[in-house]
Order: structure tokens, then sequence, then C-alpha cells
């Protein structure tokens, strides 16, 4: 084993799960301990105690939303991770599934009004350079009930008069009753490093320099001598699979990209042009005529989904057939896909969406799924594409969705409607490169809404179409906030697009964010 390889399994070795009891606290969190460098995994709270275990963690974090029921079966917790020994940080509906087993519970309190300041009362590890009386404020969970805690557990700070952190006093258990992952720093992240570095006693070794070595070395002992192919979309995610696969295996990889017709303006070209490298292992397969038929009159975002992840499939698989005997099909799939697709088995947790690479997968496949990328989040993904060398052009690109500009029809995909929000897509895109903003947020696009206004064209009544843009700033794809354009821009993009599409006679801005809503509308 390489130098590499070793730093991998150190950083492996300091894995910390994170035991997700509902809501987006668990995947946010999770993000935050891979920031700190430490390897985080998201499992369901209710995995029993000897599963968690085995993975050997050197910490535990307990998270979900503050306002699900302390008796939900989906807080339910197995008494023995409490008895284990090991570090555990409960937060948000976490706490509450410790206090369920240690005796605690609610008492109702009086309305508080807003955030409270916190005040610090005890000293301890999780604390730790924070001042007695931070002037930091953060919002009081649950709302409109004081915890009250068992024997045992020991209060450390307060918002108000309500005990916000707490402390055991014989074991290395500890509650929040806010967010840290909603925090800023400080106190937020240094709540979570103070827990992951001086009460678990981590020292942050996850790199992903190492992490690609570790791949490099786990593709090649899995796929040995056979061949693979990977559907390639010329999105982030493919190609940095695409690279991460062409050096663990070199020419046994051939890369499929299917054009489903429901791509961008140019996009068919850009890709053949990114990766000339392949040669005649990049094989471009024309099949829009056949995925439009499959999504006739559909109108469902999840059947949308449904249909295009298995059209996709039976593609790659005769698309095999031709090449001769293909033992592996790769996808680019990563952590928010699985994630919001209901977890590693899609059934483990809240559905949000089925990602088509996920959710949308038939449930017999004709080849093994490689899957390099499943563990990393959207930034740790143009991470390892900067350590794979890939030029910035490619892994700085604005998401998109592997179901393509289906999920950005609201209502049938028809041919017209395709033409409409193509367009509308690319009037956007090229009114902020104008404008110098491409590169300065995280993804851009229209929407084709099935609502109809009335407008007026050369002076006659329309009853046209109207079109949504969407742009928002986003790390990692968990969370996103929009942008507040300027008003010129905006002008510009409503101005071409109601000109320059004649269906189209009324622009929308969307401003909001992640949660409540998606980026993709569907």
């Amino acid at each position: 084993m390489g130098p590499a390889c070793g730093e991998a399994a150190a950083a492996r070795a300091e894995r910390v799960l994170v035991l997700d009891v509902g809501g987006r606290a668990a995947s946010l969190i999770a993000r935050r301990v891979r920031q700190a460098q430490v390897y985080s995994q998201v499992v369901p709270a209710s995995t029993p105690a000897a599963e968690l275990l085995a993975l050997q963690p050197k910490g535990l974090i307990l998270a979900g939303e503050a306002g699900l029921e302390p008796d939900s079966d989906t807080v339910r917790l197995d008494p023995e991770l409490l008895s284990s020994g090991l570090p555990l940080l409960a937060i948000g509906a976490g706490l509450l599934a410790v206090l369920r087993e240690l005796g605690g519970g609610l008492e109702a309190a009086g309305g508080l009004d807003g955030p409270q300041p916190v005040r610090i009362l005890h000293g301890s590890d999780l604390l730790h350079g924070l001042e007695p009386d931070e002037p930091w404020t953060v919002p009081v969970m649950p709302a409109g009930q004081r915890i009250v805690p068992p024997p045992g557990l020991e209060v450390i700070a307060t918002a108000g008069d309500r005990p916000v952190a707490f402390r055991h006093r014989e074991r290395p258990l500890f509650g929040l009753a806010v967010h840290p992952e909603r925090l800023a720093e400080p106190p937020g992240e240094s709540l979570l490093r103070n827990f992951l570095f001086r009460v678990c006693g981590l020292q942050g070794r996850w790199q992903m320099r190492a992490y690609l070595e570790e791949q490099v070395a786990a593709l090649r002992a899995r796929i040995g001598g056979e061949r693979v192919i990977l559907g390639l979309s010329g999105g982030v995610d493919s190609t940095v699979t695409a690279a991460l696969l062409h050096r663990a295996v070199g020419d046994q990889l051939t890369c499929i990209f299917v054009d489903h017709g429901l791509l961008r303006e140019g996009e068919v070209e850009a890709v053949r042009e990114a990766f000339r490298f392949l040669g005649d292992r990049l094989v471009v397969v024309d099949a829009a005529q056949r995925f439009l038929a499959r999504l006739a009159g559909v109108t469902d975002p999840e059947e949308k989904r449904r249909r295009i992840g298995n059209e996709f499939i039976r593609v790659f698989e005769e698309e095999a057939r031709k090449l001769g005997p293909v033992r592996f099909l790769a996808q680019g799939t990563i952590y928010p896909d699985v994630i919001e697709s209901g977890g590693p088995g899609g059934k483990d947790g809240p559905v949000i969406k089925s990602h088509h690479n996920v959710g949308g997968l038939p449930e017999r496949l004709a080849m093994e799924l490689v899957e390099p990328l499943r563990e990393l989040f959207k930034d740790e993904v143009r991470e390892l594409g900067r350590e794979l060398g890939l030029p910035p052009a490619l892994i700085d690109r604005h998401p998109f969705p592997g179901p393509g500009l289906a999920v950005r029809i609201v209502g049938p995909v028809e041919p017209q409607a395709l033409a409409i929000v193509r367009r509308a897509d690319a009037i956007v895109r090229e009114e902020l490169e104008r404008a110098g903003l491409l590169q300065d947020v995280w993804q851009a696009f229209a929407v084709l809404t099935p609502i109809r206004t009335v407008g007026m064209r050369d002076g006659q009544r329309t009853y046209g179409s109207l079109v949504a843009v969407r742009v928002v700033h986003s790390v990692d794809a968990m969370t996103a906030t929009w942008v507040p354009l300027p008003h010129e821009v905006l002008a510009r993009i409503s101005s071409r697009i109601t000109d320059e599409i004649p269906e189209v006679n009324r622009v929308v801005y969307d401003i909001t964010s992640k949660p409540p809503g998606t980026i993709e509308w569907e």
C-alpha cells in the first residue's frame, strides 16, 4: 500500500456517522464535517447499533429538524449507542430522541420574542473558545417548549430562559437545541469543530489527493481486465467520473454520450470537442425520438425521471452489446443524488426527488454499476476534478440535470416546449456571460411553466406562455440562495426572451431559496 493509500485509510479510520432523524439537518451537518476534513456518512437513525458500531466510527452526530414530534417512530434510537462510550452530539430532534431514552422531556413555556442571546454557564470541550457571555443569538427550539433535562445531563448554556446546550456528567454525550450548521462562524463552525477535534480527538485527515489514489486503486481492483462503459452527459459529475476511470483503467473505458433531445443549445458539439482525447472510445448516440416517445403525455416529474432513467439504461445496454462483452456500467452519481432520492437504498429517508440515476434505475440491470463519486458532495467533485488536472472550463460548468430540459418544462415534454425552453435557457446564460456574472453564480436557467397569460404584440392581443428565470448561489447543492441580479441584466433577459420567442409574453424571476424550494423546479 502506497503512502497516499495509507493516508486514505487513516482518513476513513476517523469516520464520523451522522444519524439522520429527519429533515435536512443530517445532510447539512455531514457536509460541514467534511469541510473540517473529517470523513462523514449519513445513515438512518433507526439503524441497529451493531451495524453502526461495526463501521468503527470515532464519533456519532444525531441530527434532525427540531419540529419533529419526540414520540415519532423516526426518532427511535437504539439505547446501546448511548452506552457504547462513543462521543455523541445530539442536535434538534436528535436531542429529543436522547432525552426520551434518558428520561428527560419537554414542558410548555411562554413565547420568546425572536432569537435570544446565548449565555454560557459552564465551560466544556464543546464550548471551548466561546466567551462566557458570547453575544451570538439563536432561535430557541423547540418553539413554545422548554427542555427538561434528565438526571445526569447538565445544562451548560442557555438562551433566554431556555436550556440550549447540555453535557452528560459521566459520558462523552452532548446535546444542542440549536442548529450549528445554520449558524455563522463563530459559533456554528466552532461547535462542530470542537466536537470533532476536542471531544472525539480527531486530526482531520480527509484529503482529496488521498481519496483520488484510493479510488484509482479500488477501481483497478474491482474492474480488473474487464470493460466498462460510462454514461457521459458532459456535466461536471460524469466528466470527473470519465477522467477518474480513464486514469484507473485507460483503454478499457468507453464513454457513451446519449443525445436524448433534452440538451442545451450546442451541447453535443461541446461534448465532442471536450472528449476528443477518447477518440473512437467516445460513442455519440442519437436517441432523441425514442426519449420523446417515452415522455409523450407525461406530466408527473417523478414519472419523467423514472422513464428517462430506464431509457438511459436500455440505450447503454444496447450499445454495450455492440461493443462486445461489457461487465460494468459507470455513472456520475454523487452524494446529494443519493440523499435526495431517499438514501442508499432509495427507501431509507424522505424522497425529495428521485434522481434519474438513483430512483429512476430499473430493478434489474444487465451490468454491474460503478459509481466512484457516490460518496462526494458537488464541491468535492470539483476538487477531485482539479486533482485530476481537468481544466476549469470543464469542472466549473454550471450543473445540468441528467433528465435535461425535461424537468425544466412543467408539464408534458413536447417539441415546441423544448424549443422554447432551450432558447430561453441559452438567452439567460448568454446575458449573464455578457455581464461577466456567469461564473459568479452556481446555476442559471429558464423554466417553461404551464401558465398562459394575456399580453400584447404589435398592437394585438396575445395569450402566451410564461417563462421563469432561476439563478442561485450554492456550494454543494444541498442548500442554495437566489441571486439578486442587477435590474439591467434582468431587463435584457426579459426583453430578449419575449422578443426572440414569439410564444412567450411574460417573464418572471424566481426568488426562492433551497429550502423551501429545490434548485430545479421538478
